[in-house]
């Protein structure tokens, strides 16, 4: 059965690409799904010109290197103790990166709840919470700064590089040097934004939206739904991921970002300052705010000179483009980000980029 649905997904997508006649550029917004194409080697049953791109689906990724150094500067204070995910820890800075550091102030947590539980046990010390990820990750954030709040925990603030993903793809559609006929969208984030929340990309870009799963049948088919609506000249919006994904999303998850956060114009690596596309908190929240606790500001950083992550973010190039690719920048020494995450497309094709067959074919 399993077989039958992919060699169904294939010839769909042949068909639709023998009718275009004309190479097809598709981006695959989410890191997760970067992985498992590459992993199922999924790029090796589609056609020639069919290219799959790898797009700013990785918050680790598109994190500023700005931001990278404000975390630095605030891990090396004696009054500070900063709260990380695990994959924020080798994202390397001017500076180097938080593995570098005084490892005492710097404490890797597992859920916002924990960086929490941190302040609650270090009162002399102001805990900041590495608050970074789209809107899958930003309703626990908001929930910390809710249990902050109501246990009065005047020793925790976060540090937010929290974004907005379809202000990133409209921003990418803006470029007029972008490549991409059509979205594979992210499974993940449209749990919490729905599928409908794509609808102004294909109202005003044309380019058709299409959610799928993380099965390598799931995005299979999804790419063959894309090839069909291109073919046919009809780019919609299309939930192909209907178990968990509906067209309004979590409500009440988005309650919660309304409620604490709002949308302002922030800086992303690679794509530079998007309107709208990253979240802060509210001025009613803003003691929680590590930006307006310490007086930083919000300056923009550079990549390390010759890293390539910001175009490849863009999808303008593929990471083997890169003149440090698997020489000067590997998962033991990274230079950027995109080889650093374990989501990041740098180290997809520096993990998988040899393996060529789908598991089961």
């Amino acid at each position: 059965m399993m077989l039958d649905r992919v060699d169904d997904a294939r010839k769909r997508i042949q068909d639709a690409v023998a009718a275009l006649a004309r190479p097809v550029n598709i981006m695959e917004v989410c890191g997760t799904h970067t992985v498992a194409i590459f992993r199922s080697g999924i790029r090796s049953a589609l056609p020639s010109s069919v290219k799959l791109l790898s797009g700013p689906g990785c918050p680790v990724c598109v994190t500023d290197p700005g931001y990278i150094d404000r975390v630095m500067d605030l891990a090396a204070r004696d009054d500070c103790l900063v709260a990380t995910y695990g994959d924020m820890i080798r994202v390397p800075g001017k500076n180097g990166s938080l593995e570098t550091m005084n490892r005492s102030n710097v404490h890797v947590v597992l859920s916002s709840d924990d960086a929490v539980h941190l302040a609650r046990e270090h009162p002399k010390k102001t805990v900041v919470f590495v608050a970074v990820g789209f809107e899958t990750t930003t309703p626990a954030t908001a929930v910390a700064v809710m249990t902050a709040e109501k246990m009065n925990l005047n020793n925790f603030c976060i540090l937010s590089a929290h974004k907005l993903v379809v202000p990133a793809m409209q921003a990418l559609l803006s470029d007029p040097n972008n490549k991409i006929d059509a979205f594979l969208c992210p499974g993940h984030v449209s749990v919490i934004i729905g599928s409908e929340a794509y609808r102004p990309v294909v109202e005003q870009f044309r380019r058709p939206c299409v959610v799928a799963g993380f099965e390598p049948i799931q995005v299979l088919e999804g790419i063959a739904e894309i090839c069909r609506q291109l073919a046919d000249e009809l780019p919609q919006v299309t939930s192909l991921y209907n178990a968990v994904v509906t067209p309004r999303g979590n409500t009440r998850a988005w309650k919660l970002i309304e409620t604490y956060f709002e949308p302002y114009d922030g800086p992303w690596r690679g794509l530079g300052c998007i309107p709208r596309g990253s979240l802060r908190l509210k001025p009613c929240y803003e003691r929680f705010d590590a930006l307006v606790r310490f007086g930083i500001e919000e300056i923009p950083g550079q990549e390390p000179e010759g890293c390539l992550c910001g175009r490849v973010l863009c999808g303008l190039i593929d990471p083997p483009q890169c003149g440090f690719f698997g020489s000067v920048c590997t998962p033991d020494t990274p230079v950027g980000p995109c080889m650093v995450s374990s989501e990041g497309a740098c180290s997809a094709w520096y993990k998988y980029g040899r393996r060529g067959t789908i598991h089961g074919k």
